[in-house]
């Protein structure tokens, strides 16, 4: 799901988010997915949720400089208008994939007789999102959306992959991971953007640096044996240094400016340097 980007981004920043699983949205606080719950504080949207990690000093984007936040903010907006409506019509639009895929995965994790409602109310909601902002001249008929949404999708797909650098992974790189590792993992019938994405050998690889050094993932799709544990005593040494430092800040202001969890460098997208005038969303064709 693209909402996944926020699991990345904790990755990246450090931040110590335990992850509960549930069956049903409606018993969510707010009822919302997902959620973020820190003591008192109620958090839903994955905007908000990424400022209230960022005002916590876990910020991926610390190193960026004002021209290079302004771009990432460009691109993430070039991703929801270009690259999300080919990923919604992939997974809740074409036929085929979701009726043996979408479908039946959606309907196995939540309860009767959810089950036989919400996976049509959600198909029915990524159509309407997709013609209300394609649907109108000169794109009138679906089969001229439909092929407008995946020429744009490819578009993007190729721009990123001409951005590719190495570096320390930021918002941008949670972003991208987000819309395109479901794209990338899952197995459907129907493949026209997954075939085009796995022709971007740069691309599968930044997917797969990213679930391996972050998510911890083998080849198979399993974790190591052991991990779990190991995941788990890490964690409890995270927030014990994590109450000691805030004990720190408290005394020297100055310690917020320094980054808690300093990022691994990997694969990543490659922003404009200061001086670099290049626009994101000019590169691509209307």
């Amino acid at each position: 799901h693209p909402k996944s980007l926020l699991q990345a981004y904790a990755k990246f920043s450090g931040a110590p988010l335990t992850v509960n699983t549930i069956n049903n949205s409606w018993r969510a606080p707010k009822g919302e997915v997902p959620v973020l719950i820190s003591e008192d504080i109620v958090i839903s949207q994955p905007a908000k949720i990424l400022n209230f990690l960022r005002k916590q000093k876990y910020n991926a984007d610390y190193e960026l400089s004002a021209k290079q936040g302004a771009d990432t903010l460009a691109y993430i907006a070039l991703l929801e208008e270009k690259l999300l409506p080919a990923l919604l019509h992939t997974f809740w639009v074409e036929a085929e994939n979701y009726c043996s895929v979408t479908k039946p995965w959606l309907a196995s994790r939540i309860p009767f007789p959810l089950s036989l409602y919400l996976p049509g109310k959600m198909s029915r909601e990524a159509l309407n999102r997709i013609l209300l902002t394609r649907g109108g001249p000169p794109l009138y008929s679906l089969t001229e959306v439909e092929a407008q949404i995946y020429r744009d999708a490819k578009e993007c797909l190729n721009l990123l992959s001409k951005r590719l650098g190495t570096s320390q992974p930021t918002t941008l790189d949670a972003f991208v991971f987000g819309f395109l590792a479901p794209i990338y993992k899952v197995c459907f019938p129907r493949v026209q953007l997954q075939e085009h994405l796995k022709q971007l050998p740069n691309m599968c690889r930044f997917c797969d640096d990213i679930l391996t050094c972050y998510f911890r993932l083998t080849v198979s799709g399993h974790s190591p044996a052991g991990q779990d544990t190991a995941d788990a005593n890490l964690q409890k040494l995270t927030q014990l240094v994590n109450k000691e430092s805030n004990l720190i800040e408290k005394m020297d202001d100055n310690l917020r400016k320094s980054p808690q969890h300093p990022p691994r460098k990997l694969t990543t997208l490659k922003l404009a340097a200061g001086g670099e005038q290049s626009s994101p969303v000019n590169r691509l064709s209307p």
